[in-house]
C-alpha cells in the first residue's frame, strides 16, 4: 500500500463523507439497526453516533487499519460494545447466521468483489435478518451513465477503488437477497457521483442461490 492510500486517503475520505447529504442518509438508515449488528466498511466510524439503544453489539469491519484507528476514538462514546475487525468484506470472520442486521453505507462501490461480499453478508445473517444499505451507483439517465463510464477508471485511482457504475439493487438481488424497501434518487452534488440506492433487504430463503 502506497503513502497516499495508507495515510492521505483515510483522512480525505473521513472529511468528504461528513457532508450534509451523507449525514442525512445515515440518519435515516443506521438508526433502524437492532440486536447484534455488523457494519461493513465501517471506515472512520461516521455511522457510530447514529446507532440507537436497540443495538446490543456492533462488529465494525474495514480492511484499513488507519480508518479503524480513527473509528476507535468515536466508539468510546457508544452505549454498546464495539468489536473492530480488520478484514475485507469478502471474508467476514463470523459464524453462519449469527447476526440480526448488517449495515453498509458507501461501501459496495469500493469492494473488489461486491457479489462475494454480499454473499458473505447473507451467510452471517439470521434467516429473518436484515441488510440496511445506502450506496451510490449507476444512474438511470443515459447522459449521466455515459459520464460515469468515462470517469470510472480515473475516479477509482484517486478514491481507493471506488466505482461509479455499479447497479446496486441488481448486485444485492444477485447475491440472494430480496429487497423489501428501495429509495432511489440523486443527492446534491455532481450527478455521476450522487445517484443513491437506499433501503432494506432480507435473505431470500425461498430462492436456491448458487454461490459464485
Amino acid at each position: 500500500m502506497n503513502f497516499y492510500d495508507k495515510w492521505i486517503l483515510p483522512r480525505l475520505t473521513d472529511l468528504v463523507m461528513r457532508n450534509k447529504d451523507a449525514t442525512r442518509y445515515r440518519s435515516q438508515i443506521v438508526p433502524q439497526a437492532r440486536g447484534v449488528v455488523l457494519e461493513i466498511g465501517a471506515g472512520s466510524g461516521l455511522n457510530l453516533p447514529f446507532y440507537g439503544a436497540a443495538v446490543a453489539r456492533l462488529f465494525a469491519l474495514d480492511p484499513s487499519e488507519e480508518m479503524l484507528r480513527m473509528a476507535r476514538k468515536k466508539a468510546r462514546a457508544a452505549g454498546f460494545p464495539v468489536e473492530f475487525l480488520t478484514h475485507a468484506g469478502e471474508e467476514i470472520p463470523l459464524d453462519d447466521r449469527c447476526l440480526d442486521m448488517v449495515v453498509t453505507t458507501w461501501t459496495l462501490c469500493t469492494i473488489p468483489d461486491p457479489i462475494k461480499a454480499l454473499q458473505e453478508m447473507r451467510r452471517v445473517l439470521k434467516p429473518d435478518g436484515t441488510l440496511l444499505f445506502a450506496e451510490h451507483g449507476l444512474a438511470p439517465d443515459a447522459n449521466v451513465r455515459t459520464w460515469q463510464e468515462r470517469l470510472n477508471p480515473l475516479w477509482g485511482k484517486v478514491t481507493g477503488g471506488c466505482n461509479l457504475n455499479r447497479k446496486m439493487d441488481e448486485l444485492i438481488r444477485a447475491a440472494g437477497f430480496r429487497i423489501v424497501e428501495l429509495d432511489l434518487g440523486y443527492a446534491n452534488g455532481l450527478r455521476p457521483m450522487s445517484y443513491i440506492y437506499s433501503g432494506r433487504a432480507e435473505p431470500d430463503n425461498l430462492k436456491k442461490h448458487i454461490e459464485r
